[in-house]
């Protein structure tokens, strides 16, 4: 199989090394400006899980070649311009795997190409570019989760799956994908929301009483969004996710704090945004995600 990973940050760079580490045929669509930095230096990637360094194949925009697997893995305030450049890569037998976080991206993926060949898709892992290019992998959960969207066992599915097979990262079909994706947002949401407001890593919120409060709290304030929207979560989804939070290391960080450490642009809108837009419309009071939401747009305008 051909895969084309469109992204090589740390999302993308990891999950494409590890494909490429275990024999697999792999290219990296990117930035002209990012290929120029892996032909002089290469992909390297330094995790807790072990290292791996090689010279990348990559494409451009401006390049054109079928592939069977697309993994997906840009920002989504970079998904309108990616799906305009992978059109050239993809025919109508050509499998999607979006991993980006949150829901809203899907509805834009499937009108660009189609539902039939985009399959749902998460990571849970800590990774991300230094400015030297390096990918740096922290975390000791560095997980893919994709399936079909009926649950079904596919040809296609188990392929991949079986592409990542004995690799050095964990890789999960799933036979309720939509429902994973759902609960992966609703915790995405939550902690780089609540990390991002504190300016804080995981551990020191968890720890004083008011910000754990506050925390289960917007937790609970999205769950609600969430199931009014007709998601389908576990009923004890709150818990859980604060059991993963209270596991963490306690100088996690979200990606979107890293993000605004470094003054870059966030995915606030796609995440946050978009639940405080369905709070509003269903008539729902959600103090904690509108707070959380107001302090990232006021990031965003320079403030």
């Amino acid at each position: 199989m051909k895969f084309l990973v469109a992204g090589a940050g740390g999302v993308g760079g990891y999950f494409g090394s590890r494909l490429d580490e275990n024999g697999e045929d792999v290219t990296f669509l990117v930035r002209e400006s990012r290929q120029n930095q892996l032909a002089q230096s290469g992909m390297n990637v330094h995790s807790i899980h072990g290292n791996y360094s090689f010279t990348p194949k990559t494409v451009t925009k401006t390049e054109g070649s079928i592939f069977d697997v697309v993994l997906l893995c840009t920002k989504s305030y970079q998904l309108e311009q990616m799906l305009q450049d992978l059109q050239p890569f993809i025919d109508k037998e050509t499998v999607i795997i979006p991993l980006l976080n949150g829901m809203a991206h899907l509805e834009k993926i499937t009108n660009h190409f189609s539902r039939e060949q985009v399959m749902g898709g998460l990571v849970f892992i800590e990774a991300y570019l230094s400015q030297d290019g390096t990918v740096h992998q922290t975390s000791s959960t560095h997980r893919m989760v994709f399936g079909e969207w009926d649950g079904t066992s596919s040809r296609r599915a188990e392929a991949v799956r079986k592409a990542f097979e004995g690799s050095r990262c964990e890789v999960k079909v799933s036979t309720e994908i939509e429902k994973d994706m759902w609960e992966k947002y609703l915790f995405i949401a939550a902690m780089s929301g609540v990390t991002s407001l504190f300016s804080q890593p995981v551990g020191p919120i968890r720890e004083l009483a008011w910000t754990r409060g506050y925390l289960i709290q917007l937790i609970k304030e999205m769950e609600s969004i969430m199931r009014k929207s007709g998601a389908h979560l576990s009923s004890d989804i709150a818990e859980k996710h604060m059991k993963t939070m209270d596991a963490m290391k306690y100088e996690m960080k979200s990606s979107m704090l890293r993000d605004l450490e470094l003054g870059k642009k966030t995915e606030a809108s796609h995440l946050q945004g978009i639940l405080a837009e369905l709070a509003h419309a269903q008539g729902v009071s959600a103090p904690c995600l509108q707070t959380v939401f107001s302090n990232l747009q006021l990031h965003e305008q320079g403030f």
